[in-house]
């Protein structure tokens, strides 16, 4: 099997218990009092496209539903907001998982772009809809971040299974 441009190395399975700590830890992330600042990434929406895109049957459309009403009920916003956003934006980061897995790293934080706009811009619309007012020219500059993030989140949520399985000095994987 031809390995994938973007592959340097085979890595070990992701250990479950990781996956749902990384996505407990990006939902705290998000509920950190800092103010309302319409630049602020969305951690959840971050660590959700990363890991549709590395474990799809792991984290799929359901838990982006359970993380976008736990994230509509943090907030006080319309409930399903967040939800919808974030549904949208699993569902077509496991469309494109396949070919976003043959990029660079910084060649998939360009390809994931628009998916984070398309998620702002639909919970944005949603906002609209509803009756609240302008967030700003801030509010684009919050996709870009996320998409900034992209590499670091690449490198930190992989370490884990980087490691060898079995520390040996003569093993060449």
């Amino acid at each position: 099997m031809i390995m994938p441009r973007g592959a340097g190395q085979l890595l070990l399975p992701a250990n479950p218990l990781f996956v749902w700590f990384t996505l407990a830890m990006a939902f705290a992330l998000n509920i950190v009092p800092l103010g309302r600042n319409p630049a602020m990434p969305d951690f959840v929406a971050l660590v959700l496209v990363f890991w549709n895109v590395n474990q799809p049957r792991r984290v799929g459309v359901g838990v982006a539903f359970m993380f976008g009403l736990m994230m509509d009920v943090h907030d006080g916003a319309i409930l399903g907001q967040h939800a919808l956003a974030y549904t949208l934006l699993s569902f077509f980061a496991i469309t494109i998982h396949r070919r976003l897995r043959w990029f660079t790293v910084p060649s998939q934080a360009l390809q994931i772009l628009p998916l984070f706009v398309a998620a702002h811009a639909v919970s944005f619309i949603v906002r609209m809809i509803a009756g609240n007012m302008l967030p700003g020219w801030e509010l684009l500059l919050a996709p870009l971040f996320e998409s900034l993030l992209w590499p670091l989140a690449n490198w930190v949520l992989l370490a884990p299974q980087r490691r060898a399985p079995d520390r040996d000095e003569n093993r060449p994987l």
